[in-house]
Order: C-alpha cells, then sequence, then structure tokens
C-alpha cells in the first residue's frame, strides 16, 4: 500500500460522501482514486460499496422527519401508499439487472478508462437533456406515479456502468418524466436508500471473506466521513438545483473524461 488504511479511509470517505449525490458518480470516484492510491482489487471494491451506507444514513437523517411521517401514516392515506410503491417500482430494474449483471460488470468496467468513457457519455446526456426553457408536468416528488417511476428505475440502470452516476441517471429520468429539477433531486435521493442498502448488504455478505482482520475500524472511519460529508452536500444540492441546471457537472465530467483518458495507458 501507498498509503496507510487510516489516510486511505479517510480519503475514501470524503471521496464519496461529496460525489455520492453530485451527478459526477461516486463508484467512478472512488475507482479512479483508488487506482491512483494503488488500492485495487476485489477487496478494495468492497471498501467502495460498504461506505455507501454512509451517504445512506445521510440521506434517512435529512428526511426523518418526512420518512417517519410515511411510515405512520402509509396504512391510512392512499398518497403514502402511492408514493412507497414509486419508489418500489424504481428500485426493481436496477436491482434485477444488477444482480444478472454483477459479475460481467466486475470483469469488465470497473477500471479507469471505462469510468472516464462513462462520465463523458453521462456528460452528453446531461447537457441534451437538461436544457432551458424546459417546462415539469408535475410538481412535487409525490406525485410521481408508477408510470415515471418505472421510467426513472429503468433509467437508473445506466448507473451500473461505472462512472455514469446513479445520481445523474435517476435525475435525467425524472427530468425527462416531466419533474422539475428539485423533485428529481429529491426522488433521486429517496430512491437511494434502498437502492444503496441492497448493494452494501449484497456485497458485505457475498464478499465479507476478503476484508482483512483489521478492516472494521478503517471502514468504519470510511463510513462516518463519507456519512457527514454526504449530508452536507445533499443540502448543497437541492439549494443549487433550485436556480441552476446541471450543465456545470456536465463540464466537469467531460474534463475529468479527457484527463483520465490522456493519463491512463
Amino acid at each position: 500500500m501507498i498509503v496507510s488504511m487510516a489516510l486511505l479511509a479517510l480519503v475514501l470517505g470524503v471521496v464519496e460522501g461529496v460525489t455520492e449525490f453530485l451527478p459526477i458518480s461516486s463508484t467512478g470516484h472512488l475507482i479512479l482514486v483508488s487506482h491512483f492510491l494503488g488500492f485495487e482489487g476485489p477487496r478494495a471494491e468492497v471498501f467502495e460499496i460498504f461506505i455507501q451506507l454512509g451517504a445512506v444514513l445521510a440521506v434517512v437523517v435529512e428526511y426523518r422527519s418526512r420518512l417517519v411521517a410515511l411510515a405512520t401514516s402509509i396504512r391510512r392515506e392512499a398518497a403514502s401508499r402511492r408514493f412507497a410503491a414509486a419508489v418500489a417500482i424504481a428500485f426493481l430494474p436496477a436491482a434485477v439487472s444488477g444482480l444478472l449483471l454483477h459479475h460481467w460488470i466486475s470483469e469488465h468496467l470497473f477500471g479507469p478508462r471505462a469510468v472516464a468513457a462513462a462520465a463523458i457519455a453521462g456528460a452528453a446526456l446531461i447537457l441534451a437533456i437538461d436544457r432551458p426553457g424546459r417546462r415539469p408536468e408535475v410538481e412535487s416528488v409525490e406525485a410521481i406515479g408508477s408510470r415515471r417511476a418505472l421510467l426513472i428505475g429503468l433509467a437508473q440502470c445506466l448507473s451500473l456502468w461505472p462512472g455514469f452516476s446513479r445520481s445523474a441517471a435517476t435525475i435525467l429520468g425524472g427530468l425527462v418524466c416531466g419533474l422539475p429539477r428539485r423533485a428529481a433531486t429529491e426522488f433521486s435521493f429517496f430512491l437511494a436508500i434502498p437502492t444503496l442498502g441492497a448493494a452494501t448488504v449484497y456485497e458485505l455478505v457475498k464478499k465479507r471473506d476478503l476484508l482483512a482482520p483489521g478492516d472494521g475500524a478503517p471502514l468504519l472511519l470510511a463510513t462516518a466521513v463519507s456519512f457527514f460529508v454526504a449530508w452536507i452536500c445533499i443540502r448543497w444540492l437541492l439549494r443549487f438545483v433550485s436556480t441552476h441546471d446541471l450543465r456545470p457537472f456536465a463540464w466537469y465530467r467531460v474534463a475529468l473524461g479527457v484527463v483520465v483518458l490522456a493519463v491512463v495507458r
């Protein structure tokens, strides 16, 4: 290892927290950072997936009041049941596709050049979809409905390509479905809870034997750091998308992809 595990955990936690909900791909950035720090392979993949738990907890804490209200009203209010169903419907396509393609993706797409290509492809879609003058068809995240939820769920499958970004895929899916930018972003946050939560549990159960005996403390450190940083980024992103489009993120993605393709051989 080029760096100590404590420093590595700190760096990965910050990277995860900053990039998980911004439309620039947390997995892609973690792969790139791990590559340049010399931390690669199946054990690194477990780290990269597990510390997403911190980001999930950040969403839960930020939306704790709405989640409690949803849980307590779901039996008596049809609107709560419709919203819960929408999240479940949106979760399923990527969950099924991920299970079927997981091994192939790990074998072929967990590399810097694949990440760079995904970053540029995602940037092109952001520039094509999030254009000035777009008029939303619905106003709130609760009004998404099952049809729009399914389309957003299908869009989330693009995030199985490391570097594309789950956040970008779901927000763009929401924009295509007629959601305002803030509502699309909020639905992306809610959808992160089952998506990232399930991925974390699956990876930990399947690959726990790959972790070394001393990995527990670095994992907890990275997860705690990712929680606090992600919480800050969630609040910042909601303010940003209320008054700005996603084009700055697209240009960042293009620059990142070009630099990685130029540097990595």
